[in-house]
């Protein structure tokens, strides 16, 4: 079996697309995997080569002002933008899903999404959107975006001498939010099944706000085994190994 890595653009958006190269125009179940903050698509490709040796099509792209979208914007600035990026991430989502369509390179509707830390968000949040995901997968993300934005804004204010956003404008973002905060839309849930990893010394996305949701909606499903939380004992925020196979095999019997 030979896995191949294809480059390409589709829109504004860099992917990369890691599939059997035998199997390359067939329609296969397919994950979309999103990057973590300041990362880029290439870093997931340990996890994308593992679900391609299992048959299904892994696409990567890159989110705004990242990898080959970067275009040196500062530091500051990226991060004062995050969740504009998580907002951008979901229209270039439902722009992969057309192309996707449009190749007929999905088999029986089996699309799936995952991510890690800011992708991680970005897939809870794509849940209240689309329903045509079939499954999810959120690592080390926080599914209580509001929660989480109010959070970071804190952080963010502590951190700058002079926070160049008005009281006005942070609310404003708020309630944005609040139309993709999976929390606040549980019942977008419909059963579809959902993994969740987490280090409990995550320092970035605090292990409680996944956590806490698993709890608050694992009621909502009838059959148990389609959501699942794993924690990871002393974990920081960083993907262990163990995540990536456990996160492999989930798809495997769930997409």
């Amino acid at each position: 079996m030979m896995i191949e890595v294809f480059k390409e653009r589709w829109g504004e958006i860099p992917v990369l697309t890691i599939v059997e190269a035998a199997k390359r125009e067939e329609s296969l179940p397919v994950l979309t995997y999103f990057h973590g903050y300041t990362s880029a698509k290439e870093h997931n490709l340990p996890i994308a080569y593992l679900l391609a040796e299992k048959g299904y099509r892994v696409i990567l792209p890159d989110s705004l002002h990242h990898g080959e979208r970067e275009n040196d914007i500062p530091h500051a600035e990226r991060e004062l933008q995050f969740f504009h990026i998580v907002q951008q991430n979901l229209m270039d989502l439902a722009t992969i899903k057309q192309e996707l369509d449009t190749r007929n390179w999905i088999k029986e509707d089996r699309f799936g999404v995952a991510g890690t830390s800011m992708g991680g968000i970005t897939t809870a949040a794509a849940l209240t959107q689309f329903p045509w995901i079939k499954a999810a997968a959120v690592l080390m993300g926080s599914p209580k975006l509001t929660e989480y934005a109010k959070r970071m804004v804190d952080e963010v204010k502590k951190r700058m001498d002079r926070f160049p956003m008005t009281d006005d404008q942070v609310t404003d973002i708020l309630h944005q939010l609040q139309h993709i905060d999976l929390s606040m839309q549980t019942d977008k849930l419909m059963e579809r099944p959902l993994f969740f990893w987490h280090g409990d010394k995550d320092p970035v996305v605090p292990f409680e706000q996944s956590y806490s949701f698993y709890e608050e909606v694992t009621k909502l499903y009838k059959n148990p085994e389609n959501i699942r939380f794993l924690r990871e004992v002393g974990r920081g925020h960083k993907v262990s190994r163990f995540a990536t196979l456990e996160t492999v095999n989930w798809f495997e019997f769930q997409l």
